[in-house]
């Protein structure tokens, strides 16, 4: 179909590189079925929360960090969840319940028809974007 962005396995979106919100709007508006709606949410809560933040789409993932920084947080979609990385998350309180191969960084999976904990999710957001951010 022209002008479908197109999927990459796993179903995340292929999204060029960039800087700023209109990449990561591209991004969150190419994430298939009931994936869209929970990237607005999450990115809503990360602009409420984090007034100012900085957004880029690298690695066909969007990031959210802050300037001088570092990025503190990372959206990847999967086939069966999205995918919502803390790169500072172990230390976080209470911590992300998914383990990573990164002893700093942990997740947490959003399934289809699960609500998004907009208490919790707010916490570690402000808590993660105090921290030093990662810096590739």
């Amino acid at each position: 179909m022209a002008g479908k962005t197109p999927l990459l396995s796993g179903g995340n979106p292929q999204i060029a590189k960039g800087d700023g919100d209109a990449p990561v709007q591209a991004y969150i508006a190419a994430m298939p079925d009931w994936k869209s709606e929970a990237g607005r949410r999450l990115d809503a809560l990360v602009e409420c929360t984090v007034p100012g933040v900085a957004k880029a789409v690298k690695w066909n993932s969007p990031l959210y960090g802050i300037a001088g920084q570092g990025w503190f947080l990372g959206v990847h979609c999967f086939a069966k969840y999205i995918k919502v990385a803390f790169f500072r998350g172990a230390q976080l309180d209470p911590m992300p319940p998914v383990n990573s191969k990164d002893e700093n960084t942990r997740y947490v999976h959003i399934h289809e028809g699960e609500q998004i904990d907009d208490e919790l999710m707010t916490s570690w957001i402000r808590q993660a974007a105090a921290l030093p951010g990662w810096t590739p």
